[in-house]
């Protein structure tokens, strides 16, 4: 478990060495896209070579340090089996009434004391017709 700690805080600082290196970057576009050229190291297109080749490499020990992490990751917790003792068994389902009211629509009337009307007794109002012009 000490390696998984150990490796964990050198990929907490790779991750911040690489951002880092890429906040201090020039924003001039290209990248890791760009080719090098034969200039020095102090100069300005040798620097940022430089600078394109550390994130290059912080980039990789990176990748490489979270799938090693996520192996030694498996491997500690392969070893566990699935916890199946759990009490599985179901209560048993109250039957619900049949009539939730109580008997009370059989008479027209609600618990809260308002009466029901028949769907039946109400009549269609007939639409207005327009007047006809002369």
């Amino acid at each position: 478990m000490s390696l998984f700690i150990f490796l964990t805080v050198v990929q907490a600082i790779v991750a911040a060495l690489l951002v880092g290196v890429i906040l201090v970057q020039k924003s001039e576009g290209g990248g890791l896209g760009t080719g090098g050229s034969p200039a020095g190291l102090m100069s300005a297109r040798g620097a940022a070579d430089f600078m394109t080749r550390l994130t290059a490499g912080l980039a990789m020990v990176f990748v490489v340090l979270s799938i090693v992490l996520a192996a030694l990751a498996v491997k500690s917790s392969g070893n566990r089996t699935i916890d199946d003792s759990l009490n599985r068994t179901v209560a048993p389902v109250q039957q619900l009434p049949g009539d939730p009211l109580g008997g009370a629509a059989q008479n027209g009337a609600v618990p809260g004391g308002a009466a029901l009307v028949p769907a039946a007794s109400v009549t269609p109002t007939p639409a207005a017709t327009p007047p006809k012009k002369p």
